[in-house]
């Protein structure tokens, strides 16, 4: 239901739920067009520089929150159990998710300089860092030693995006659809046995693989599938948290939520700079290194539909400098996320969704949300109690999670300027048997050197670099390489 009413060309209130769809999401800026932006436009009730009356504004930066809640704090979760840490190191890592995700939003909202896109975008822990952090970590031996390491790779790493946002218009003719989909595709496809071995129970559950394991991740899956299904657009966004939900509550039923954590909490978590110490290791350092240059066009992707939904302009020269400032914003809060403990902050999509459903795109309401943000993380109560999800819940809701990150990947396939021919089907096969291939014998790589086999042990490298190179390689019919050139003029960004 659309929120408050409407000082834009004297109109009132409209019902969010006349509103389009959520718009699929967007790889090629030039599917983008003003005439979508202007449609965008009609379905607003406050645009991207009004102020909307403070209950309105709460309501919708709650509604916000519901959306991205879950989507901030999994990775940290996610990443706890193959690096065995403690319920204390976990709550604090996941109180530092939110306050970061916070600071992060109101300078990717806010704009400082071109810092930033200054459009109603959220920022959150990115879930493509997963199968290389994970990797990483357990090649470190895990615990709270590797985590300087992790985070002092992230911190350089970042810097890297920062680099590609001055020359995203050079990165999008190499980084074509089906690179981006290719990898997309991959991180999916190498975290779903991390989410099975959560349903499960956990790697180190004694109870492993048990039918009440099962069961309760069987739950929350189905739940999360039904409310999907469901008529209400609010309902649809919120499927995993009420998956989750209905998960916790029928686990504490059966006595899995062990909330002794709680009690122990502090009352308020203090920020501390490289906490873990600060560590670098090149080899480790590639695989996440080329995560930070696909998230820069992914980014790309999520801004432009940003604009569209906001009523904003998707082409000319202010698109190009909120997309250079969201990139740019995106690796100096990954900056940030490194410094105080938390791991690299991306926008995300599933905020475009509720812009349309409240039909408000303010940056006002991107601002209250911030601090909101802020302040869950900084009296952890709320982390500690999310910090006690037993693995089956969240396995259960990760599945899903994971599954859909590799069906995006195939949608991202399906959005390039051509139909799938022989070059590009030769491209995506050989890539995913060789990105696969090293995630399910890593033995095979064990006559390499030992710098070149931690390297080429991540199906991401591995299929990425395989695609990315047969991309430039392999001509297309006509002769030319890559991406073909746009009918007056190469990419907009």
């Amino acid at each position: 239901m659309a929120i408050g009413r409407s000082t834009r060309r004297g109109k009132g209130s409209q019902a969010a739920g006349a509103a389009a769809e959520p718009p699929e999401e967007v790889t090629d800026t030039g599917a983008t067009t003003a005439a979508d932006a202007d449609g965008a436009v009609d379905q607003l009730v406050y645009g991207l520089d009004d102020r909307p009356p403070l209950p309105a504004a709460l309501l919708a930066a709650v509604q916000h929150l519901l959306a991205i809640f879950v989507g901030i704090v999994t990775p940290t979760l996610i990443l706890a159990g193959p690096l065995g840490l403690d319920a204390a190191t976990t709550t604090y890592l996941v109180s530092m998710s939110l306050v970061v995700s916070g600071v992060a939003t109101f300078i990717q909202v806010r704009r400082f300089g071109p810092v930033g896109s200054g459009l109603l975008s959220i920022q959150g822990t990115s879930f493509a860092f997963l199968g290389p952090l994970g990797a990483a970590g357990a090649a470190l031996g895990g615990g709270t030693a590797a985590l300087g390491t992790l985070f002092g790779m992230t911190f350089v790493g970042s810097f890297l995006q920062m680099a590609l946002s001055r020359v995203m218009h050079l990165l999008k003719r190499v980084i074509t659809p089906i690179v981006t989909g290719t990898v997309v595709t991959l991180i999916g496809l190498s975290l779903i046995g991390s989410g099975m071995t959560d349903a499960a129970g956990g790697a180190a559950a004694e109870d492993f693989g048990s039918l009440r394991n099962l069961g309760l991740a069987g739950l929350v899956l189905a739940t999360i599938v039904l409310v999907n299904r469901a008529s209400n657009r609010f309902l649809r966004m919120s499927a995993i948290v009420i998956g989750l939900v209905v998960g916790y509550v029928v686990a504490a039923v059966m006595g899995m939520v062990d909330l002794s954590g709680v009690g122990d909490a502090p009352v308020f978590s203090v920020p501390i700079p490289f906490r873990y110490g600060f560590d670098f290791d090149l080899a480790l350092f590639i695989p996440i290194a080329f995560i930070f240059l696909i998230s820069a066009v992914e980014t790309t992707g999520d801004l432009t539909a940003t604009s569209m939904v906001s009523g904003q302009p998707v082409k000319g020269p202010t698109y190009i400098r909120r997309i250079k400032g969201g990139v740019l914003g995106d690796g100096v809060n990954s900056a940030l996320a490194a410094v105080l403990n938390s791991f690299p902050n991306t926008t995300f999509s599933q905020n475009n969704g509720v812009i349309q459903l409240t039909g408000m795109a303010s940056r006002f309401v991107g601002m209250i949300l911030a601090g909101m943000l802020v302040l869950v993380g900084l009296f952890p109560i709320i982390p500690a109690v999310v910090t006690a999800i037993p693995r089956p819940v969240l396995g259960g809701a990760t599945i899903v999670l994971f599954g859909t990150v590799a069906a995006a990947g195939i949608k991202i396939i399906s959005t390039s300027d051509d139909k799938l021919d022989r070059r590009d089907v030769l491209i995506l096969a050989v890539s995913l048997a060789l990105g696969l291939g090293v995630r399910l014998v890593p033995d095979a790589l064990s006559g390499l050197p030992t710098t070149a086999a931690t390297i080429f042990s991540s199906p991401i490298t591995t299929g990425g670099l395989a695609a990315l190179v047969l991309n430039l390689v392999l001509p297309r019919s006509d002769g030319t390489h890559g991406m073909r050139p746009r009918e007056g003029g190469g990419a907009t960004a």
